[in-house]
């Protein structure tokens, strides 16, 4: 079930990914952390793993956001 603070805890853990240089992306497009989270919904039955993407290093460079439920 969505509740607002699950969408504030969201929101502030992409800008603290994003702040350090990661790139995300929603359905194949660049987009905002604040962006991400007023879309993003997991239903209380479905639980959703974004894709990590690293470089050759095993540095985290992109979270991908893909076929996601929309509220």
């Amino acid at each position: 079930m969505y509740k607002e603070e699950d969408e504030i805890k969201l929101e502030k853990h992409l800008r603290e990914i994003h702040s350090k240089g990661v790139t995300l992306y929603l359905e194949d497009r660049p987009a905002s952390p604040e962006e991400i989270a007023q879309k993003f919904f997991v239903s209380e039955d479905t639980v959703y793993m974004p894709d990590f993407v690293t470089d050759t290093e095993g540095k985290l460079r992109e979270v991908r956001y893909d076929k996601v439920k929309y509220r």
